[in-house]
């Protein structure tokens, strides 16, 4: 294995699916759930440091986890976690043929969580408002009326997640979106309000264990429609 991927890339809104030949990565955590499914050699993956070997492996959000061998096309499904009730995402797909089309059906077809409570929805949307820019959390905080110490803690209650963790989130699937939509890396860093390239880089090497560049410099990119 090397550190390359090659293959497909199907990129939805809260969802990315990919297909194809899977490079090994550096341990790592990240926001999404993710599954793995493999229709030939088992998949081989450290989980938190010992090592689990499979056809069909499920790691839910903010695991650390590395991907150590694999062999032939993999399939692999990265879903956001505010978006979809874990027990239920992890029936169907474990239910699910293998294929892009198989996943993604299933994915479109699963009922979407919303946050229970009008202050968080009112921060998100105020987030994606302010995402090509800085973002504060005090303003987040202000759209909502309520502190930052009582949005943080809603936050995490209802998304699982700190309002920065999903911050950057965002922002690496903006700069995703943009990157794989013909622009520069450089561009796309800018766009989703990253420093630089060197900084999307980073986060993508952060939240997912490979650099953009090894990660898109041989996927053949499809952006479904939101």
């Amino acid at each position: 294995m090397t550190d390359e991927w090659s293959g497909q890339l199907w990129l939805g809104r809260d969802y990315g699916l990919i297909l194809g030949e899977t490079g090994r990565t550096a341990p790592h955590a990240h926001y999404a759930h993710q599954f793995i499914l493999s229709s030939d050699s088992p998949v081989t993956v450290s989980l938190d440091g010992p090592l689990h070997t499979a056809c069909r492996l499920f790691i839910p959000s903010r695991q650390s986890h590395a991907i150590v061998q694999t062999q032939g096309n993999v399939l692999m499904a990265y879903v956001e976690p505010g978006a979809f009730d874990a027990q239920v995402l992890q029936h169907a797909l474990d239910a699910a043929d293998f294929g892009l089309e198989s996943f993604e059906q299933t994915l479109r077809r699963l009922p979407r969580r919303r946050a229970d409570d009008a202050r968080v929805q009112r921060a998100l949307l105020t987030l994606d408002q302010q995402l090509s820019g800085k973002v504060s959390a005090q303003s987040l905080a202000q759209a909502a009326h309520l502190s930052l110490s009582q949005l943080e803690r809603l936050f995490v209650s209802q998304l699982g997640v700190p309002v920065r963790r999903l911050v950057m989130w965002r922002r690496l699937r903006m700069a995703l979106d943009l990157a794989l939509n013909g622009h520069t890396l450089t561009e796309a860093a800018h766009g989703a309000g990253f420093a630089d390239s060197a900084h999307f880089s980073r986060t993508m090497k952060q939240l997912f264990g490979v650099t953009a560049g090894a990660s898109l410099r041989h996927l053949q990119v499809h952006l479904l429609p939101l």
